[in-house]
Formats: C-alpha cells, sequence, structure tokens
C-alpha cells in the first residue's frame, strides 16, 4: 500500500534525512527527501537503464496507491544514482520506504507498507555546533604535476583535431578523525548553494548546478552549464565575470555543450528552444556559464512515448562532462584520466510513477567510503587553448564547494 498525505507543516526537508542511507533532492527548499528503503536496483551492462525503467514499470504495476495529490512527485518514487558509464558501472536505484516533499509550497509525505503517513516522525533537525572534524588530504588517482601533464596532451589531441573537446576530471582523498555525518554535510551544502540541488543516494552526495533534464508531462527543460571562472573579492570579482562572459575559449566550450543536448533531444521533441546567448550563474566559490533549454516531448515515437530513462540514456553523457565527438573524448578519459569514475558525473536524481521525475549531473560531491573518509571529484572541460595551470586551479575552486562543508 503506497500513501500521500497532504503536510504543510513538515519543517525544513533536510530535517528529515536519516540517519543513514540519505536519500536527497532538494533546492530552495522544496524538493524530496527519502528514508528507509522499500526495493532495491543495482544494475549494470548494455540494457542497464531499460532494465531499470521495466523494473520501476513493473513494481508500481503492482502497488496500491492511495494518493490524495497526485502531482509530480507525489506517491512512490524512486531515487537512482546512475554510472557515468552505465554499460560498465554499477547505476543504482533505491525506492524509499517513506518520503516527505515539497513543491511550489505544497508538502506532502508519501509511506509505502502499513505505516500510516500521519505517523511518520517529526523532523529532527541536525544543527552545526559540533567541533569541526581535522582532515588530512591526499592525491586520487593522479597527483597535480601529473594530471596538468595529462591536461597538455589533451590539449595536443585537440589542437591536431582528433577531437573538439573532452572533460579531464581528477580525485581527491579525505580521511577525519572523527566520523562524518551526511545529515551536516548536506545542511551545509544547501545553505552556502542554495541555487544547486542537493543530492545524496547510495553515499553519493554533492551540490550539483546542472539539471541534465526535468520532465512534467510533456514538458522537458535542462539547465546546461559549461565555462567557468573563480569568484574574486571587489572589483576584482566583476573583472572575472566580464572576462568569462566574453572568453572566446568558454563561449565555444558553452556551445558545444548547449548543441550536445540539443541534438540528442531533437528526435523527441516537437519544439526545442535554447537561448541564443549564454547567461551567468553564480555561485559562493564559482560562475558558469548556462543556459537554460527547453522542449515539448513528442506524444509518440517509433515506440511510443519515451520515458524518462530512455531520455537520460539518449542524452548522456553530454559534452558538459564528456567532451565532443563523445565516442572520441570518452576513449580519451579512459586513456588520460585514470581513475574509475564510478557515479560521478552520471546522472542522479528521481522518478516517479506518472514517469516524471529530475535528474541533475552528480557534480560537486563526493562518495562517502567508510565512516571517516571520502573520494571528492572535479573536473574540467579542455578544449583548443586550455592552460593546464589554469585547468588545476578551476578543479581546486571546484573542490572547494565540498570542502567547505567538510571544513563546517
Amino acid at each position: 500500500m503506497v500513501t500521500t498525505v497532504r503536510s504543510d507543516d513538515a519543517g525544513a526537508l533536510l530535517d528529515h534525512l536519516a540517519t543513514e542511507g540519505q536519500l536527497s533532492w532538494v533546492r530552495r527548499g522544496e524538493g524530496l527527501v527519502g528514508r528507509g528503503e522499500a526495493a532495491r536496483l543495482e544494475v549494470t551492462g548494455p540494457h542497464a537503464l531499460d532494465e531499470a525503467a521495466d523494473w520501476w514499470a513493473s513494481y508500481t504495476d503492482g502497488l496500491d496507491i492511495d494518493d490524495d495529490l497526485g502531482i509530480t512527485g507525489s506517491g512512490p518514487v524512486v531515487f537512482a544514482s546512475i554510472a557515468f558509464d552505465p554499460v560498465a558501472g554499477t547505476s543504482v536505484f533505491v525506492v524509499p520506504e517513506v518520503v516527505v516533499g515539497r513543491r511550489d509550497g505544497v508538502g506532502w509525505i508519501t509511506t509505502i507498507g502499513d505505516v500510516d503517513p500521519r505517523e511518520v516522525p517529526a523532523a529532527s533537525p541536525t544543527w552545526d555546533d559540533a567541533a569541526p572534524p581535522r582532515l588530512r588530504y591526499a592525491d586520487g588517482a593522479l597527483d597535480p604535476a601529473t594530471w596538468c601533464a595529462a591536461v597538455a596532451t589533451a590539449v595536443e589531441r585537440i589542437g591536431a583535431g582528433e577531437l573538439a573537446k573532452v572533460v579531464l576530471a581528477r580525485d581527491l582523498l579525505v580521511s577525519a578523525d572523527l566520523p562524518l555525518d551526511p545529515r551536516r554535510l548536506l545542511r551545509r551544502l544547501a545553505d552556502r548553494f542554495p541555487d544547486c540541488w542537493t543530492f545524496a543516494v547510495d553515499g553519493l552526495l554533492g551540490a550539483t548546478p546542472e539539471l541534465l533534464l526535468r520532465r512534467s508531462g510533456r514538458r522537458l527543460s535542462a539547465r546546461v552549464l559549461a565555462g567557468t571562472a573563480p569568484r574574486g573579492a571587489g572589483a576584482d570579482d566583476q573583472r572575472l565575470a566580464d572576462a568569462l562572459i566574453g572568453s572566446a575559449k568558454d563561449r565555444a566550450e558553452h556551445a558545444l555543450a548547449v548543441d550536445s543536448l540539443v541534438q540528442a533531444l531533437k528526435p523527441f521533441c516537437t519544439t526545442l528552444d535554447a537561448p541564443a546567448e549564454p547567461d551567468l550563474l553564480t555561485l559562493a566559490n564559482v560562475r558558469h556559464l548556462a543556459s537554460d533549454v527547453t522542449g515539448t516531448q513528442r506524444s509518440r515515437g517509433p515506440r511510443g512515448a519515451a520515458g524518462l530513462l530512455e531520455l537520460i540514456g539518449a542524452v548522456h553523457p553530454t559534452a558538459a562532462v564528456c567532451g565532443t565527438p563523445t565516442r572520441d573524448a570518452a576513449a580519451v578519459i579512459a586513456e588520460l584520466e585514470g581513475m574509475d569514475r564510478g557515479r560521478y558525473a552520471g546522472p542522479v536524481g528521481w522518478l516517479d510513477a506518472h514517469g516524471d521525475g529530475e535528474f541533475g549531473l552528480a557534480l560537486r560531491c563526493a562518495e562517502l567510503v567508510g565512516d571517516d573518509s571520502a573520494r571528492l571529484f572535479a573536473g574540467c572541460g579542455i578544449v583548443a587553448g586550455s592552460d593546464p595551470a589554469a585547468e588545476l586551479a578551476e578543479t581546486q575552486s571546484k573542490f572547494a564547494a565540498f570542502q567547505a562543508a567538510l571544513e563546517g
């Protein structure tokens, strides 16, 4: 039995985070938080997303659903964290026993099983009054000098015409003298980056500024980011912003990312709109060039209307996290990056029983390893003219998002 009731006094969503197995997708106080585990799927292989879509359809078809609201996100939902390479990596899908949600000011609670949603325990705030842990950082797969050499090699390949862009990432290892509390980390990320989606699925947590794809009925939308500059102090901050919006290199990188998404979505849409010029998205630590893409999905295709996971499989990986052309960029990543991305830079988000949902890209994130360790990730788009030292500095700016949450 699945029961959803309206609950506008549930409190802050992140106050509902469980002590273990956190599930979160929250932006500006709205979104979803899950507790418990009613069902779970781990899947890999060439048909991973098709298998997941069939599993979810079969699971929801067998449910007795009593939903007072019937809006996007109410009723049963599945949280998902998809591998960057779904063929080789493991993607995780988790159906929570309890979901607390809020959209456009309307709140609700959904339960699966015998629990009455009206009896779900009240929120339990997590306060940041504990002393920050002592942290020790260590290089991941590549030390900075070796990573810069990999960037230089990629620039040479681009100059030789092998590809137009490749995204190279690096990891950073951190260990603490105390257990890391994911609830505190998520609260700090949400407080510092309110315009990002604060996510957590199966030990991968972060605050992503990039919306890969949202589906609500036939309406599709995405926020594409590519091109980054650090923040500065005083007048220098505006100088950096002006330099980013006027940068031919960054605008070319951004155009590749927008075009890759648009070309992937075109076969599924009757209308598709992308702005001619990017905007600036300003975050606490960096700025990005940003474009909001919107479209209307075809009501029918050769195999009927495409589901959200099919759409995700069609658009991922975009040039924003892989490169252009996709196959060539993926080969360069495998050759030069020196690490297994796992679910970093893969789609992360949720899907409801109606086929609606939201997926971002798992960026500005960390994978928790045990109670007191984590693996942080950051990447950069490499194009003609990229400078290895500047790209290394960009990764440091992106690492700082999660480091601030760790350091309190």
